[in-house]
């Protein structure tokens, strides 16, 4: 690890799980950026300063649960050239080794991912999600606590897959897509388009 140090940038909320997996994993987290400093500091981070100024030299993880904030400050990071190769991955996680998952992403804990999964950059998959063989979540989506992708599911960037829904083997969900927490999807669905309920349906 560069420097042997990772700072974090957001400190709320998400960023408290992706700091305890880094923990986990023998990360020195040496600070946080945001947009200002937090009254509350459960790590007992040293603030660094604002999102725009950050340490060339060190390792950044971007912590923001937001898809379209964590896009925004990926792309901004990689223009400066700010290091950014990381991912988190809790250890109670089992991850099929022909499973492939790009920088930036933070898989939570009890997360299954069977073989020949892949993973975009900047996603989270969070607490006992299951995302079987052969599924494809595109960058900065977000698959909530409980989600279950069954097989050659693809997902888009920029979607938010609700908590406990369930993906029909084989559906194409398209970008930016919102599936409301328990729905059932059973059938393809376009981009930029909100689906609830069993069988799920747009809104």
């Amino acid at each position: 690890m560069k420097n042997n140090k990772l700072i974090v940038i957001g400190y709320s909320g998400h960023s408290f799980g992706c700091i305890e997996v880094a923990i986990n994993q023998n990360i020195l987290v040496v600070g946080y950026h945001d947009s200002s400093e937090k009254t509350s500091n459960p790590y007992n981070l040293k603030y660094l300063g604002h999102e725009d100024n950050i340490d060339l030299d060190a390792l950044s993880f971007i912590t923001i649960g937001d898809n379209n904030i964590r896009k925004k400050i990926y792309k901004k990071l990689k223009l400066k050239d700010i290091s950014l190769n990381i991912t988190l991955i809790h250890p109670s996680t089992i991850i099929s080794k022909s499973s492939l998952i790009e920088e930036q992403t933070f898989i939570s804990a009890g997360v299954i991912i069977n073989p020949q999964v892949k993973i975009g950059v900047g996603c989270i998959i969070n607490t006992g999600a299951i995302v079987e063989h052969d599924c494809y979540i595109g960058k900065f989506s977000h698959i909530a606590p409980g989600a279950v992708l069954a097989g050659n599911v693809s997902i888009g960037s920029g979607c938010m897959i609700g908590a406990n829904a369930v993906i029909k083997q084989g559906v194409k969900v398209g970008d930016n897509v919102i599936i409301g927490a328990g729905a059932v999807v059973l059938k393809d669905i376009n981009s930029n388009t909100t689906f609830v309920g069993n069988p799920a349906k747009q809104i």
